[in-house]
């Protein structure tokens, strides 16, 4: 029993350390954690963040988002629009335990056996991302609730990163 509850011990202490923050930054590569983005027109982009392994959805939209008013800003506009919104793959739920029983004969005999198993992601397991297509514009922005102030979503989101 020690050994067991040793070895569950070990795997939630390894689980946990495998569920790094995910950092606000541009991403490397096509599945890499972080930021992209690519201009559909003037004025018009789809901001992409892919969230790393664990990283809760929620915070995977904030940074979308946040992202999305940087962007808008460094363009010279005051506001964006979010005209199509997508959201990909699940969290990862980390370390899990499960418990089987199972039967048997052999040589005529019957035998149950019991098994205890544990699984555990270090960093490969799914991860969800989150896409937005923005239109940016100047001015007042639109009485429409898809509709953010650059700033403001800057200066509420930042200072969570």
């Amino acid at each position: 029993m020690k050994r067991l509850l040793a070895c569950l011990s070990l795997c939630a202490l390894l689980g946990a350390c495998a569920m790094a923050d995910t950092a606000y930054a541009p991403a490397y590569g096509p599945r890499g954690a972080g930021f992209s983005e690519y201009r559909i027109e003037p004025g018009r982009f789809r901001v992409t963040f892919q969230g790393g392994p664990g990283a809760p959805p929620q915070q995977v939209a904030d940074y979308a988002l946040l992202r999305a008013a940087e962007l808008t800003l460094a363009e010279g506009y005051d506001w964006f629009a979010i005209t199509d919104r997508a959201t990909s793959g699940r969290p990862d739920s980390g370390p899990r335990l499960s418990l089987g029983t199972g039967g048997g004969s052999y040589g005529g005999r019957s035998a149950i056996g019991v098994g205890v198993g544990t699984s555990l992601s270090l960093g490969g397991g799914p991860a969800v991302a989150q896409s937005l297509e923005v239109v940016m514009g100047e001015g007042q922005r639109p009485a429409d609730p898809n509709a953010y102030d650059a700033r403001g979503v800057r200066d509420t989101l930042r200072p969570r990163v």
